[in-house]
């Protein structure tokens, strides 16, 4: 079956004869044509199969007719990664070169201003992130009611990453009657029952079992020890293996990432480093660089693991196991790609029992062990990690162990010292015991003002030693008593007097009384007339005031002229004057 039988138009398929390809791959025959029907689709294959091209070559024949409004893309492709995302752009460029469509990259790292601009002149294919395209949407400047087609590429490492809360939000943007296509390596069944809302009625594509590596690549295990051992083991690989023209290393945490290319460069390879700490234009350098061939190795960390198309890679070395068995399938998929031969090889400590029994229930493929397993390695050698640790942080270590030794002593000494005050009384001098108090300022120990400092006091004479000091005297022997014989009756003592009686106190002459003032009566008070008034509140002003009190204005004191009233002429009316 060739593409032409697949019902691509003319554009599409003069595109693909020029990017040299004239067979479809069993992913790309059985998903296309549903695809271009509109029909809902669960495609599942190994990686390096061709799933990107099965989703880009049936959208750019559907896209050949209508035109993208502004801020209203018509097709939305998501994706886990920036570089997955930014790949695809590139597959869009490359097949769509005859087609003149606009397409949009929305992917962290970023700046918001190019691809705005991107969004407001309208966008018939739209590339992004979850997170970038929600910030889009709730800053307003995106509109996702126009989406015909939408793609979740990589579907189980989307919803396994913890973007399940987001695909369902875009999800819900998008209008119901959009199409759907899935496209994943694995697809477990508990993520099938999860991708069951999202699609509708969709047809199931699957070219091979779940977890499925592919037949081109040559698996080996290789068993090491730990450390700075795991790393000498990897070079000596690197080294010793035939046919190595590039590799991809990768390793479970972005601290080993940076440890790893450190190493490796100073022993003199060509390497690069690719983790999800580096800025997105250092990544891109990075990956560039790889695939020009301008450095040998690329050390990354699984954010390249997910979809990213090298096709010549030779070798994939996993210097960790995965913790997860699916990412083993992606992780070695970057090799062996497009029908070309691949060698895949793991480094193995003794921890890495369980992941590596995982795997193998997941491949279903016997472990291909290159040399001894972990069990039948001898002594591990001096690990140089734990004696440079030693050699540089054993100081910190030291210090705190003199520190601890130092604390215990002095507390056993405290200890003892309590004891001894206890049994035999204090020992220490008063000044000792007054240096352990809390020192308060005494205006009275401070030297008066012009005393002479301590520096220009002449010294004290030597002290004599205790030999040449006068001998005390000696106390009188005090006599023995015989045996059995009573100690002597002390003499009573004599009673003491009796105190005198005290004399009475003669009595108090009885002051005289004070007369008693006397009694004015108050004139009766004035009855008060209606009701009585009640208790004053805070809002009460008083009486109120009539006129203007003891103010007057001073312009009411100016003298004023009052004209004289208009003489009335005999004979005329009152009323009439007036008037």
């Amino acid at each position: 079956m060739s593409f032409r039988d697949t019902g691509l138009s003319e554009k599409v398929l003069a595109a693909v004869e020029a990017a040299g390809y004239t067979i479809p791959t069993p992913i790309q025959e059985q998903a296309i044509p549903h695809a271009l029907a509109g029909r809902d689709v669960l495609g599942i294959a190994q990686t390096g199969t061709g799933k990107t091209a099965a989703f880009t070559l049936p959208m750019l024949s559907r896209l050949e007719s209508g035109r993208a409004r502004a801020r209203m893309p018509r097709t939305l492709i998501l994706e886990p990664t920036r570089e997955l995302a930014a790949q695809v752009e590139e597959s869009f460029v490359k097949y769509g070169a005859k087609h003149k469509l606009n397409v949009a990259l929305l992917i962290g790292g970023v700046s918001f201003g190019d691809q705005e601009t991107k969004i407001t002149r309208g966008a018939d294919v739209l590339i992004a992130t979850p997170g970038r395209l929600l910030d889009f949407h709730e800053r307003g400047k995106l509109l996702l009611t126009g989406i015909e087609i939408l793609v979740i590429d990589e579907a189980d490492r989307m919803l396994d990453m913890g973007f399940i809360p987001d695909i369902e939000r875009i999800c819900k943007l998008v209008p119901f009657t959009r199409q759907t296509l899935f496209f994943s390596a694995t697809m477990p069944p508990e993520i099938t029952r999860l991708t069951e809302q999202f699609l509708q009625n969709p047809v199931r594509v699957e070219v091979a079992r779940v977890g499925a590596t592919a037949s081109t690549i040559t698996q080996g295990f290789v068993a090491t020890h730990g450390g700075s051992n795991k790393r000498e083991t990897l070079r000596r690989l690197i080294r010793d293996t035939e046919g190595l023209r590039n590799a991809i290393i990768f390793a479970n945490r972005k601290r080993d990432v940076a440890i790893l290319h450190k190493s490796l460069t100073t022993h003199g390879f060509s390497a690069g480093a690719l983790h999800g700490d580096m800025d997105q234009p250092a990544r891109m350098a990075s990956l560039d660089a790889f695939k020009r061939g301008d450095v040998a190795l690329l050390v990354c960390s699984d954010v390249a693991a997910r979809g990213l198309d090298i096709p010549d890679v030779s070798h994939v070395f996993n210097f960790d196991v995965p913790i997860h068995p699916d990412d083993y399938v992606h992780r070695i998929g970057r090799t062996g790609r497009a029908g070309r031969l691949g060698v895949a090889i793991t480094l193995v400590t003794s921890e890495d029992a369980k992941h590596i029994a995982a795997i193998e229930k997941l491949i279903k493929i016997d472990v291909n062990w290159i040399g001894p397993e972990p069990e039948q390695l001898g002594e591990a050698p001096p690990d140089k990690d734990r004696l440079r640790a030693r050699r540089e942080g054993s100081r910190d270590g030291r210090s705190g162990r003199r520190d601890r030794d130092r604390s215990s002593e002095s507390r056993t000494r405290r200890e003892r010292f309590a004891e001894n005050d206890k049994t035999h009384g204090s020992h220490r001098a008063p000044e000792d015991q007054a240096s352990t108090m809390p020192f308060e300022a005494d205006p009275t120990l401070l030297p008066p003002p012009g005393a002479q400092p301590l520096e220009d006091r002449p010294a004290r004479a030597p002290r004599q030693a205790r030999g040449d000091r006068p001998a005390r005297g000696e106390r009188a022997p005090r006599a023995e008593r015989p045996d059995g014989a009573e100690r002597p009756a002390r003499a009573e003592r004599p009673e003491r007097a009796a105190r005198p009686e005290r004399e009475a106190r003669p009595e108090r002459e009885a002051r005289p009384e004070r007369p008693a003032p006397e009694r004015v009566e108050r004139a009766p008070r004035p009855e008060r007339g209606g009701e009585r008034r009640g208790r004053r509140h805070d809002d009460d002003d008083g009486p109120p005031v009539r006129g203007m009190g003891d103010h007057v204005p001073s312009f009411m004191l100016r003298p004023v002229k009052i004209p004289a009233p208009r003489p009335r002429p005999e004979g005329q009316p009152v009323a009439a004057a007036e008037e």
